[in-house]
């Protein structure tokens, strides 16, 4: 275990240089205008609350009301002001900041250029020497002034940063955080002129405010899944960790390799996550002419898509299925790529197979199956542009139905929900933040449900926001307190905030969850604001368990999130979501420990913080893909996709209908539920765990059909059947339970499926196992 090293002198030397060093903490957004600097200044006003020396130089408040509301009370060191170009400068005053010697400067612009004849060229060096001499700073940085994002951002939107830092500068940082701010918000602040004049005219677009948005997310993203694993390896822990995908390709030097690199490529583009590319080869086996030409053919493809690559040596043939899931385990892999088996039942029972035997190795490791498609249909996997909508069908008359739907969409209210990655990240703040603003502004917002949970900065929100009273219900000798939503609708305000979108209603309430009521708030044509963690979506319950060992009981369908008009991740870094629970402002005092040693653990904050920024970071692209699929950044998705889902009885049956949930939307893939029963009357116990899943499916917005089999023999050919019946070009299945013996005898469910259905991709679901360690 390396926590038991002897430290090196230099290290020690390292440790001690490092207590007299100031923090950074940078704090970052997609765009100007999303509320970095006001942002950086409540946080300054918070640390001085607790007595801490926090000066401010260098800040831009663009003379926004609330913005410089927050800088009211923090003293000002004044900045060097200069001329560029006919725009005003700021540079820092090193001297006289070093001179004043605060604990804490806040200051803008970290990616700015200072005057010619400065100390030093930039501000980010100025900061790096003021933090060498013990001084802390928080800064603000847009996204596309990191070198090597600025290239891909100026070319998707046109927008040109005037200086940059380099790509490596977040790492610098001991804390990073990101604004998040919708393309509607942005729009709202760009007319209402709070953005000032100077906004740059392609910042107008709603599509170019949505691509930033997604880098922005998916940068933070990886960051925050490189602390991730630095974490979970000094506590030793290897695998997944069930936030981010990585796709592991197993190519041979043959003609098909490149397909099987082609497909993994559009798996990790479509799941967000790494590719890794390994081939094995026989150290004493000189490749032929031809292995030659694939392997170059695969290099090229590899570095074109952006993937690593590995030639490793292999001992024995027989070695290759030990060998690759090694390799898998050790290198975080969540899913392997391989081919089907070529093998016939009887080559497979006397030689085996290394399909079998890598199913046999893998522990919480999913399997894809590629298909050969060549060989049944012909088809090559190669970049196809889809087709844009709308074409000729947009002069077509709509039908009176559709015309009543449309206007049902008109008068129903906006949605908009603040989503964060745990309790007390500041959702239910922002909410009625917003709903202040909005009543400032003439607008009638009501508070509908407000869970305070005993905060204080949280209550002192409410302002002059009036409060709608509950209904009461009686259950169980309790007198429990509901939202009046009739009360609600027939008052009629314009918007009404309602917290806690996943919490379940008192039994006998008009509806059984919460999210039903702000439906019917929708239908009457009233806007909601509402919150949710990210823990209660319902296709991301199994990922949570694995993430923090936690089931959580009370979800949302994912549908809820979709139907939103507007969606905002309000991130804040696992440091500070600690500190505030330590100091009460989440939990009482008395429960404080025993959070901090459960779910609030820094590796359950980190992993938690990397699955809402990936999965807001979807939600753009899907956005993105429905106003211009162009700029979408995961790329287009080449053919038509049916999923297919097996399930039993089992406990695991849940996980494959999430799982198929989940991949069925991100390929906009119609998906199929099926269950096969056979042998007597289903027993009530049977029945009522199919009613539970058949409930799961239509949550997620599916179907689940069940059918009769003669024999358990006959299950298979009926699930053969109807796959083929609907055309399915994915299979989702669960692995096989059964002993090696066993099927040396007898050939299961899924080992008869991976032999006949070697004609459509085949996903074999892995179980997850918490207990396993290597």
């Amino acid at each position: 275990m390396t926590q038991f090293r002897r430290k090196t002198p230099e290290e020690i030397l390292h440790s001690i240089s490092r207590l007299h060093r100031g923090r950074l903490k940078i704090i970052i957004g997609a765009v100007s205008g999303s509320g970095k600097t006001y942002h950086m200044l409540r946080e300054g006003k918070l640390l001085k609350q607790q007595g801490i020396d926090v000066v401010i130089c260098a800040v831009s408040t663009m003379q926004r009301s609330e913005t410089v509301q927050q800088a009211l009370e923090l003293e000002r060191v004044p900045s060097i002001h200069w001329q560029r170009a006919g725009k005003e400068q700021k540079d820092l005053p090193l001297d006289v900041l070093l001179a004043r010697n605060p604990e804490v400067l806040l200051v803008d612009g970290l990616a700015h250029r200072n005057r010619e004849d400065a100390r030093f060229k930039s501000r980010l060096e100025d900061i790096q020497f003021l933090m060498d001499h013990g001084i802390s700073i928080i800064t603000t940085i847009n996204v596309y002034e990191l070198a090597g994002e600025d290239e891909f951002v100026f070319k998707m939107t046109g927008i040109k940063a005037e200086d940059t830092v380099p790509s490596n500068t977040l790492e610098l940082a001991d804390e990073v955080r990101l604004i998040d701010v919708s393309p509607e918000t942005i729009l709202k602040r760009i007319d209402e002129g709070v953005l000032g004049d100077s906004t740059h005219p392609a910042l107008s677009r709603r599509g170019n405010l949505g691509v930033l948005r997604e880098i922005s997310l998916r940068l933070m993203a990886e960051g925050v899944n490189d602390s991730l694993e630095k974490h979970r390896e000094e506590q030793g822990l290897i695998g997944p960790s069930g936030a981010a995908e990585r796709i592991l390709v197993s190519a041979q030097y043959h003609w098909n390799g490149s397909l099987y690199v082609r497909r993994g490529q559009q798996v990790a583009k479509r799941l967000n996550g790494d590719l890794v590319v390994v081939t094995f080869v026989l150290p004493r086996q000189k490749l032929s002419r031809n292995q030659q030409a694939f392997k170059l053919s695969i290099q090229k493809l590899v570095e074109k898509v952006g993937a690593k690559f590995e030639e490793l040596p292999l001992p024995h043939l027989r070695k290759l299925p030990t060998e690759l899931v090694r390799y898998a385990t050790q290198h975080n892999v969540t899913r392997i790529v391989m081919g089907h088996s070529k093998k016939n039942r009887w080559q497979e029972r006397w030689q085996g197979s290394i399909v079998n035997r890598v199913l046999r190795r893998t522990r919480n490791i999913d399997v894809f199956l590629m298909a050969d498609r060549a060989e049944h249909e012909g088809e090559r996997i190669l970049p196809v542009k889809p087709n844009p909508a709308g074409g000729e069908d947009s002069f077509r008359r709509l039908s009176s139905r559709e015309i009543e739907e449309k206007i049902e969409t008109i008068r129903r209210g906006t949605f908009k929900v603040y989503i964060g990655a745990a309790p007390g990240v500041g959702k239910t703040y922002k909410m009625l933040q917003e709903g202040n603003i909005l009543r400032s502004k003439g607008i009638d917002a009501v508070i509908g449900l407000l869970e305070t949970h005993g905060r204080k900065d949280t209550a002192d929100q409410v302002g002059g926001l009036p409060v709608i009273p509950r209904t009461k219900t009686s259950y169980q000798a309790a007198q429990l307190e509901e939202m009046d939503t009739e009360t609600i609708i027939s008052l009629c305000p314009e918007v009404v905030l309602v917290d806690e979108l996943a919490h379940t209603n008192v039994p006998g309430s008009p509806f059984k969850k919460r999210y039903e009521d702000v439906i019917r708030l929708l239908e009457s044509g009233i806007s909601v604001i509402s919150t949710v963690n990210v823990q209660h979506l319902e296709s991301l319950n199994d990922a949570v368990l694995q993430l923090t060992g936690v089931r959580v009981r009370e979800t949302v369908p994912d549908a809820i999130l979709k139907m939103a008009d507007e969606v905002e991740l309000i991130d804040v870094t696992p440091q500070m979501l600690q500190s505030r629970m330590r100091d009460g402002k989440i939990y009482a005092l008395e429960k404080v420990d025993q959070a901090l040693g459960s779910f609030f653990k820094i590796g359950n904050l980190i992993a938690l913080r990397e699955l809402a920024l990936r999965e807001i970071a979807d939600d753009v692209d899907e956005r993105l893909e429905a106003w211009d699929r162009n700029t979408s950044l995961r790329g287009h998705w080449r053919r038509r996709e049916v999923i297919f889902v097996c399930v039993d009885t089992g406990s695991r049956s849940e996980r494959l209908i999430r799982r198929g949930f989940r991949i069925a939307h991100r390929l906009k893939a119609e998906w199929h539920v099926h269950y096969v029963h056979h042998g007597a009357v289903k027993t009530e116990e049977e029945q009522k765990r199919l009613d539970t899943l058949r409930q799961l499916c239509e949550r997620l917005g599916g179907n689940m059909q069940v059918a009769e089999a003669d024999s358990r023999k006959s299950i298979r050919r009926a699930l053969l059947q109807r796959m083929n019946e609907v055309h399915a070009t994915q299979l989702i299945i669960g692995q096989s339970r059964r002993p090696l013996w066993y099927t040396l005898f007898k050939e299961t469910v899924v080992h008869y499926l991976l032999r006949t259905a070697r004609h459509m991709d085949m996903l074999i679901v892995a179980d997850f196992d918490p207990s396993i360690k290597e």
